[in-house]
């Protein structure tokens, strides 16, 4: 009597674990989501410049960034990664730092970057960026013989809109505008105003889209 019960209760579980799985599929076939099994993915990567005010002067920008593309379906699509930029401009310090008056600005900032792109089918087509992370403000001298280790670290907030143009499959080029909002420096005779401002911006993308 015994063994029939539990040869009985054995069967019940495994009929219960195996339906389980039939209803959970019945269910998801009819469930609604944000993103279906048909998304296509891409990746890129590719160097960018960006050109702005810095410290009341121009300044020029160098940097790069990748992704990882999103396809939600044939007119949007997102992209997650990274990107950050080198000052490559000289910018003198405006204050004496122990007796030498002839330093300049080290400066490079980088973090996360999302981007959303809208049909990205067409020749050309928009994007709206922007970067989340941290940068680093340090002294050097005019041909980087000298190069002082204290940092004076800050937050980056970037949000930029891009015209973006298909050149061929694998290659994109956008140019746009983002504003570069710093908080934290407050080092060198420098404040967060003359790092931040509109800047206007080239990026070249490779990859698959």
């Amino acid at each position: 009597m015994r063994r029939n019960i539990a040869l009985k209760l054995t069967i019940s579980a495994i009929s219960f674990f195996i339906l389980i799985p039939i209803y959970s599929s019945i269910d998801a076939q009819r469930a609604e989501t944000l993103i279906d099994g048909s998304v296509r993915h891409g990746g890129f990567g590719g160097p960018m410049i960006a050109v702005g005010d810095v410290a009341g002067n121009p300044g020029l920008w160098v940097g790069g960034r990748g992704g990882w593309i999103i396809n939600i379906d044939d007119d949007h699509a997102v992209s997650l990664g990274g990107g950050g930029y080198g000052l490559v401009t000289n910018h003198q310090v405006p204050v004496t730092i122990d007796g030498n008056d002839d330093l300049y600005a080290l400066n490079g900032y980088g973090g996360f970057v999302f981007e959303y792109t809208n049909r990205s089918y067409k020749l050309t087509h928009f994007t709206i960026s922007t970067l989340i992370g941290g940068g680093g403000l340090m002294l050097r001298e005019r041909n980087y013989d000298e190069v002082n280790d204290e940092v004076n670290t800050y937050f980056v907030f970037e949000p930029g809109v891009n015209l973006e143009m298909n050149i061929t499959h694998f290659f994109r080029i956008s140019a746009g505008v983002q504003y570069r909002l710093t908080n934290g420096i407050s080092e060198y005779g420098f404040s967060d105003s003359d790092f931040s401002g509109l800047n206007g911006v080239l990026a070249f993308k490779f990859g698959g889209f």
